[in-house]
């Protein structure tokens, strides 16, 4: 069958004549094209068009000065570029080793399957490449927990969270996709119900370089699975309920240190009204900012409403006290009371796209404001 490899690369410099001499080894005899979506800051494109040069198969090269969401947005755009039917999708530190392909392709030839996942954690598969043993437990509970959320349609995958698999791009829906951050897999499985096959690999160690994964990633991680799994509603409460610990831890701390409550509640709804504001830009709302205005615009949208919110919840307090309600178990119930008012507030009116006028507006605007609530 004829094949695209589709290669996220991020400052992979070291790793990119390497990769494409073991891939052209492996795939000898066979029609294939490699295509290379770059969000690099240093001269890994550079490198990659002249490594290109040598080989004797086709390598193009997508630069994205504007990244849009990390390496899950990058599969995406190759998967639209992608010249072939069946799309590959593997790392560029050669964790995911190019011999194996092979195996994948065999498997897809049988035709029962949609895609086929290499995994680590099916028999004969290892995670040894993982940095340590804090890594490897966290990536066997991060599996156990999107499995247990997504039993039907992860049901016969052992590692939906795998970034090597071999997909049938006629299956997939891609305007469906809303990626965020690495996990593409996920977000492909998790919207569509797919036939899958697995094939086991060792996860080698990296080839050169440094790892990607970082703490936000992790954050953004249980964001994505937030969402898909109970939409946007749900990743905003839970926003919002990180905000409330908060909010309260800070009240509490504020009256042992001596405050009043009502000050400690306006000192600790202020910093959590803007803490709040930046993750749900960058983690609830991140794909609706682009339609939305400036992000200082938000900002005062969503700090004046918050204010006025707090205004109305901090002088609802006093009446809770005095019916011997504890001031911290007050805030909890005023704070759990907003939720729905500030869901409902941000994804119609801070979030909105902008308005146009109706001969103006295209398919894709229109489209785009149907979905700020069925997100």
């Amino acid at each position: 069958m004829d094949l695209t490899v589709i290669v996220p690369t991020f400052n992979e410099g070291p790793n990119v004549a390497e990769l494409l001499r073991r891939l052209g080894s492996s795939l000898e005899g066979r029609e294939f094209e490699v295509v290379f979506v770059d969000d690099s800051t240093d001269d890994t494109p550079d490198i990659i068009r002249v490594v290109a040069a040598g080989v004797d198969f086709p390598v193009r090269l997508i630069h994205r000065d504007e990244p849009v969401a990390g390496l899950g947005g990058a599969v995406l755009e190759g998967f639209r570029a992608a010249d072939s039917r069946w799309c590959l999708v593997m790392d560029g530190d050669l964790q995911h080793p190019p011999e194996d392909i092979p195996r994948m392709l065999d498997r897809a030839a049988v035709g029962d399957v949609d895609i086929v996942v290499a995994s680590r954690y099916v028999a004969g598969g290892t995670a040894g490449g993982l940095a340590n043993a804090t890594r490897t437990a966290v990536s066997r509970a991060s599996t156990v927990l999107t499995k247990s959320m997504f039993p039907r349609k992860l049901h016969g995958c052992t590692d939906p969270m795998t970034g090597f698999f071999l997909v049938d791009r006629d299956a997939i829906d891609l305007d469906s996709l809303r990626p965020r951050g690495f996990k593409i897999l996920l977000e492909i499985l998790a919207r569509r119900q797919l036939r899958i096959g697995e094939v086991p690999f060792a996860f080698a160690t990296r080839y050169a370089g440094e790892s990607k994964a970082t703490f936000t990633q992790g954050i953004r991680f249980l964001t994505q699975l937030t969402m898909l799994r109970f939409g946007r509603m749900s990743a905003f409460a839970l926003v919002g309920g990180v905000g409330a610990i908060a909010n309260l831890v800070i009240m509490w701390g504020l009256i042992r240190l001596g405050m009043g409550y009502i000050p400690a509640a306006i000192i600790a709804s202020e910093v959590t009204i803007i803490g709040n504001f930046l993750l749900l830009e960058y983690l609830v709302f991140r794909d609706m900012r682009a339609d939305s205005g400036s992000m200082w615009m938000r900002f005062i949208k969503s700090f004046a409403f918050n204010n006025v919110e707090a205004v109305v919840r901090i002088s609802v307090l006093p009446l809770l006290v005095q019916a011997h309600i504890p001031s911290v178990l007050a805030a909890a119930i005023t704070l759990a009371a907003a939720f729905v008012v500030r869901f409902v507030y941000h994804a119609l009116w801070v979030y909105a796209p902008k308005r146009v006028s109706a001969n103006a507006a295209t398919p894709a605007v229109r489209e785009s404001r149907s979905r700020t609530l069925e997100s």
